[in-house]
């Protein structure tokens, strides 16, 4: 429990126990969380505190968790242990998925003080006050499933960014046989458009060039809404001064029609890179997944992006292991895949998750061959990456620069608009948050290597 007043003024806090008021936060899973922790740490700060790294000792701890796998169940729980551990008079808060998924068993952690589910973490501030006022555990968890608004909850500046990333909508109606994230974040919930653009002209006017969508599944964009599509709000956004690039952060294929692709690929600011999702090359796993499409069909998606935008990169999701997954099976996945040449999988082994569909269904498969299946796509997915960078050298890419290269002293790494890994040998002040060309020299350690022209 916590042994500190956060009811003070920042005056009285500073004046009682030497220092200010500080909060520190731990991020799992997607990029959903990402920005609702950034809008967290953005309350807090408004209320008078100093963010600080989540290795430092403060008065408060947000873990903002994730279920996806049983896998990150007990890393939520780690994290919210070593919490408690770097600071036993500390308030830990527990929030988000996994807390909204198990709130009973979130709730019994000795090191969790307070629980928030999926929504109210736009209350935080409040719920902490209230805590130390009432010194007692709080839990906040509303059954999600009933949600049907979207729950305004906005950021204005991300720290160390030079992407900003903007949630236009929660929830998935699509109930795959393994995801729990249905149960997670409810059914679909699109935010209002006018919202959303008065986000990106924040943004824009900080001076952010590129933003990316995200979402839980933002093909659903506008269903519950009245006369706009994703499509739609990519036009609006595309109509904002100052933003340079619009990026989507994963989207379903059966959303890529010739239609859609058409648009998007002479809207100039579209990024060409495209996460679509596939998780199994085989249309009998396909099946048992409830996934709604055929290999034809999404191989016919990949063609139709590779034919209207050049240089395209395109990067996925495979599961190996499904529930009844053959050696058969996984070989017309491996085909499968190597026929496509992602530019880069994320390959995953399938976790048994309570509350799915899957979790019952029979011949689960043993842990030796889902690691083994893991290797034989992680090899092929660095193959086809190394195969789709080789093929940029010599070419001019304009790059936004951001950060260090680390262990390379000297070099500057940024991002091109289809999701290279770009450094230059330069100054990080002068190029940070700016777009170069750069001529591709060689790669080095997962990198293209360049010299950016006209300097």
């Amino acid at each position: 429990m916590a042994k500190v007043d956060l009811t003070l003024s920042n005056e009285e806090f500073y004046e009682r126990y030497g220092h200010k008021k500080t909060v520190a936060f731990y991020t799992l899973g997607c990029k959903v969380n990402q920005y609702e922790t950034e809008v967290m740490a953005e309350l807090f700060k408004k209320a008078g505190y100093e963010v600080v790294d989540f290795n430092e000792k403060a008065d408060v701890y947000v873990i903002n968790t994730c279920t996806v796998t049983n896998r990150s169940d007990m890393k939520s729980r780690q994290e919210i242990r070593k919490a408690r551990k770097k600071n036993p008079d500390a308030l830990v808060v527990a929030a988000g998925c996994y807390v909204q998924v198990s709130p009973e068993e979130a709730f019994s952690l000795p090191e969790v003080d307070i629980a928030i589910g999926t929504k109210n973490k736009d209350k935080i501030v409040e719920l902490v006050e209230e805590f130390t006022q009432k010194n007692q555990k709080l839990s906040v968890v509303n059954n999600i499933m009933t949600q049907k608004e979207y729950e305004e909850f906005g950021v204005t500046a991300y720290t160390e960014r030079t992407r900003a990333y903007i949630k236009i909508q929660d929830g998935c109606n699509q109930y795959c046989t393994y995801c729990i994230i249905p149960y997670a974040r409810g059914p679909v919930r699109s935010r209002d458009p006018k919202k959303v653009l008065d986000e990106v002209k924040r943004f824009a006017d900080s001076g952010y060039k590129e933003i990316v969508l995200t979402g839980i599944h933002i093909a659903s964009y506008g269903k519950d809404l009245k006369n706009i599509g994703l499509l739609d709000i990519i036009k609006m956004i595309h109509e904002i001064d100052g933003i340079k690039r619009i990026r989507l952060s994963s989207i379903e294929p059966t959303f890529l029609t010739e239609e859609f692709v058409k648009e998007i690929a002479n809207l100039p600011k579209m990024c060409r890179h495209y996460h679509v999702s596939l998780q199994s090359g085989c249309d009998e796993t396909l099946k048992r997944m409830g996934r709604r499409y055929t290999t034809k069909e999404y191989k016919s998606v990949i063609d139709r992006l590779r034919e209207y935008i050049k240089d395209v990169a395109i990067t996925t999701d495979v599961m190996v292991g499904f529930p009844g997954e053959t050696e058969e099976e996984f070989l017309k996945t491996y085909k499968f895949v190597e026929e496509i040449c992602f530019s880069k999988m994320h390959v995953f082994k399938y976790s048994r998750r309570k509350g799915t569909r899957a979790y019952n269904f029979p011949n689960q498969v043993a842990n030796h061959i889902k690691e083994d299946r893991s290797k034989k796509l992680i090899e092929l997915s660095n193959r086809c990456e190394y195969k789709f960078m080789e093929s940029f050298i010599g070419k001019t890419l304009e790059v936004l620069f951001e950060q260090p290269v680390k262990n390379m002293e000297g070099y500057v790494e940024g991002l091109t608009d289809n999701y290279l890994s770009v450094a230059v040998k330069g100054d990080r002040k002068l190029l940070r948050n700016e777009i170069f060309p750069v001529k591709i020299k060689e790669i080095k350690d997962n990198l293209l290597i360049g010299e950016i022209e006209g300097i």
